[in-house]
């Protein structure tokens, strides 16, 4: 009996697997064994009425979006009162341009929901009909080859009945290739939907912060905030993942604490400090911590903040196809600055590095730490290189890196294992979730991890991976990024050579990381993937 259950990658590789079993038979009963294992497979499952019903309801919900936003809009260009309207210092202002992008994403994040789910259903529907061609093509080659030969009369095949069997053949070997086509169909359009829908669950970002302790215009304000340099929807300063987890931290605080809280949110003087309090409770420090940290960056003017809590800044310009450079890499590639300083390894410690930036990215007070020293207040990137640098080699210290030779200083890479336990040690406490090394050789299982690194990347969850390669001479050579942005088709990487590019799903699956790196290292081979996917 068919395995609804079945994943689609599953599916294809039993199909291939007994198509070229059908394709090899020499036999009557061989080719009944093979054309009953093909019928056996599940065939593409989902009801695309239920798919169109659903995109119409989005579409409706989109429609009534952009009408609440056509409202917000006359609101705030009717001129608003510089007045405080929210409990933690949320002027009016602030919350209608909040409320107004908030209701233009919402009706594009509708729009597009519908429209994958459309196309979900276009292609279910394309799917199960090449599947229903190609089952009809295996039962009439079953029914012209009759029931099973006995022991001895398949050991004996005459001329003509040879010719019968491989007409069948032939026939079931096409109704094998619909049901391929079928599987390739359904399982393109499930990975582009859930990619799609997995992005706009987490951009509906203020509904993840579930607190009464702040009042709802304060979320909206909160979750609008940008990081300074990029485009706002690029570079949002709080991610789905940290308004979850300060939400159910503020919820656990009492009284005393909430109120303490609450009052460093108001008395911040930018938005952007407001927010960068938030994502300090996010990463797990308690209000006295976080009290301290607001002390250092208290009436810091945006800039100086990106600068020293944010180590990653998206460009507006950043995904635009400039084509390669002689090496393989992509020429649209942005520098990731301190100062004059790059965030960026030195020697062979790609995977200390690039652990230490993801930390950063999530942990606002570990990245003033690296940039302003104990003070929390200097500005002077050698002194911020020197602590990168002693930093690297406490991870690859922590993480039993090896060294060139028994009796060097020098690192020389990190097992899987190391980089697993660094990962967990250093990223998940400020995230919450446990990393799991997981090998991915093959396109097939590259294609099979898309959905839970974009899943975990929209949630502000970096994904460190492995590539590899070889020299021009032979030998291997390997290397960790990091995955961690997403948008459509797209995957931002985060290199530790200090820089940060776009790279296509396809360049992913298909051995074309070299875009993100060099021409020595085309192959990821393994990722770090959040254990609560």
């Amino acid at each position: 009996m068919a395995d609804a259950g079945q994943s689609t990658t599953d599916r294809k590789e039993k199909i291939d697997r007994y198509t070229g079993d059908l394709a090899t038979a020499d036999s009557k009963n061989e080719v009944l064994e093979a054309i009953g294992n093909l019928l056996g497979v599940s065939a593409p499952v989902g009801s695309p009425s239920t798919l169109d019903a659903i995109a119409q309801r989005y579409k409706s919900q989109a429609d009534n979006a952009a009408d609440v936003q056509h409202r917000v809009e006359k609101v705030a260009s009717s001129g608003l009162p510089s007045v405080w309207v929210g409990s933690t210092g949320a002027k009016a202002a602030e919350v209608v341009a909040a409320a107004g992008r908030s209701a233009e994403q919402m009706a594009e994040a509708f729009r597009k929901a519908s429209k994958a789910l459309y196309d979900l259903s276009d292609a279910l529907t394309s799917a199960q009909s090449k599947d229903d061609d190609g089952r009809e093509q295996l039962r009439k080659a079953r029914t012209m080859l009759g029931g099973d030969d006995g022991f001895f009369d398949d050991m004996v095949e005459t001329d003509d009945e040879e010719a019968d069997r491989k007409r069948a053949q032939d026939i079931a070997g096409t109704g094998a290739n619909f049901l391929y086509a079928a599987a390739q169909e359904a399982d393109d359009a499930a990975r582009t939907a859930a990619r799609e829908l997995n992005k706009y669950a987490a951009e509906a970002r203020a509904g993840h912060m579930h607190t009464d302790n702040i009042s709802a215009a304060d979320r909206l304000v909160l979750a609008d905030v940008g990081v300074f340099g990029g485009p706002q929807e690029e570079n949002e300063l709080l991610t789905a993942g940290d308004l979850e987890r300060s939400g159910r931290f503020m919820e656990k605080m009492n009284a005393r604490d909430q109120a303490r809280f609450e009052q460093m949110l108001a008395d911040a003087k930018t938005p952007q400090e407001r927010a960068y309090l938030v994502k300090a409770l996010a990463a797990g420090y308690d209000v006295d911590e976080v009290g301290q940290f607001r002390d250092k960056i208290h009436g810091k003017d945006p800039y100086w903040l990106q600068q020293h809590l944010s180590p990653i800044v998206t460009a507006g310009d950043s995904k635009v196809d400039e084509g390669l450079n002689p090496d393989g890499s992509n020429r649209n590639t942005d520098y990731q600055w301190f100062g004059n300083e790059k965030w960026s390894q030195e020697g062979n410690t790609c995977v200390p590095s690039s652990t230490v930036t993801a930390r950063a990215m999530v942990d606002p007070l570990y990245a003033l730490e690296l940039t302003g020293g104990p003070s929390g207040q200097e500005n002077d990137p050698d002194a911020f290189r020197h602590r990168l640098h002693d930093e690297q080699l406490r991870l690859h210290e922590e993480g039993d890196g090896d060294y060139l030779h028994w009796w060097s200083d020098v690192p020389d890479g990190m097992d899987s294992d190391g980089q697993n336990e660094i990962a967990n040690d250093e990223i998940s406490p400020h995230t919450g979730s446990k990393y799991e090394y997981e090998q991915v050789r093959g396109a097939d299982e590259r294609r099979d991890v898309l959905p839970d690194i974009e899943k975990s990347v929209a949630e502000g969850k970096p994904v460190p991976f492995e590539v590899e390669g070889h020299e021009k001479d032979g030998s291997r050579v390997g290397h960790q990024m990091m995955v961690i942005g997403q948008e459509g088709d797209m995957l931002e990487i985060y290199n530790p050579w200090g820089q940060t590019t776009w790279v296509s799903e396809d360049d992913f699956v298909n051995g074309h990381m070299d875009k993100a790196s060099d021409s020595r290292m085309p192959d990821a081979y393994a990722v770090h993937l959040p254990a609560d996917r």
